[in-house]
């Protein structure tokens, strides 16, 4: 699809839709949506191997559109991508040239607010004092979580976590759940004599989402199911069933321990994003704590009227 059928396919969806803000309009024209953008992205050709046929780079400083003799680089239009989603960032040069032009779009909509003198107005100025706020919180946070966040800090992290929660012992279980206690006996007097475990489990449990794998459960620890059934599971050794039913208020099981054995604790490879999100939090969350404890702030209704203390 070509830049010109964009923007026309836009203009024709402005025309169908409810009235359209100044901005909104704007972005309905010069911002192409994210599918369509995607539809005109290529895969890159992957190289041949020959140097010779390879992209060769280039520089961000190139110079790819003028206006009014005012340069454009290659950065500036890299730049203006910057809110792409990451598959169409990584396509950019197949984008290229529609980025470009968006670019130029929105540049000469900047120059011509300048020419109106729009810099001094009023509500530019509002805007622009939004945006600095954002900038300026933006960058507090980075270097904020650049100094809490740190290597050390999640490792440290992780290693509490070992220590508040240490691995628990599992075990590896089958029942058969049945729903009086004579029938759980008569299947525990089934299994004394040789009967098939897993066979009687897939004949007879009303748990029919463990009864198609034989009854068996897999590892969890002993909090992890009703207590009835987990101190009884972990009251057994490996190999061991069940010498009276097990009542429960899902009825009577008969349980055979088929495993034990330690968790083995994640990784800190595997925890490192979590915990650093965790951290980040903390962090933020801390020092908008700090901060208001320090601050006079108060909060009305909203209706501008006292809060009742």
């Amino acid at each position: 699809m070509s830049h010109p059928t964009l923007i026309a396919s836009f203009r024709r969806a402005a025309l169908l839709a409810a009235p359209l803000t100044a901005s909104i309009a704007l972005a309905v024209v010069l911002f192409p949506t994210a599918a369509a953008l995607a539809q005109d992205a290529q895969p890159a050709t992957p190289p041949t191997g020959d140097s010779t046929t390879e992209t060769k780079a280039i520089d961000p400083k190139t110079v790819v559109a003028k206006i009014n003799g005012q340069d454009i680089t290659r950065q500036d239009v890299i730049d203006s991508a910057e809110s792409l989603p990451p598959q169409l960032k990584a396509n950019i040069d197949q984008l290229f040239p529609q980025l470009t032009d968006r670019l130029i779009g929105l540049r000469l909509l900047a120059d011509q607010g300048r020419s109106e003198k729009l810099q001094d107005d009023p509500e530019v100025k509002a805007i622009m004092a939004r945006l600095e706020d954002e900038a300026i919180r933006q960058v507090l946070i980075t270097r904020l979580l650049k100094e809490k966040v740190t290597d050390e800090a999640i490792k440290a992290r992780y290693e509490q976590n070992l220590k508040d929660h240490p691995p628990q012992d599992e075990v590896k279980a089958s029942h058969i759940l049945v729903k009086t206690e004579a029938e759980a006996s008569k299947i525990i007097a089934q299994l004394k004599k040789g009967g098939d475990f897993a066979k009687i489990a897939k004949e007879k449990s009303i748990d029919k989402g463990s009864a198609v794998n034989g009854g068996e459960l897999g590892f969890f620890t002993q909090d992890a199911m009703v207590k009835e059934f987990g101190d009884a599971a972990f009251a057994m050794k490996p190999g061991e069933i069940s010498q009276k039913p097990v009542q429960s208020q899902f009825g009577w099981h008969v349980i055979k321990v088929e495993d034990r054995r330690k968790q083995t604790p994640p990784a800190l490879d595997a925890e490192r994003d979590q915990i650093r999100q965790l951290l980040s939090e903390e962090a933020v969350q801390q020092q908008v704590a700090d901060l208001r404890a320090k601050a006079k702030v108060e909060v009305f209704n909203p209706d501008g009227t006292p809060k009742a203390q």
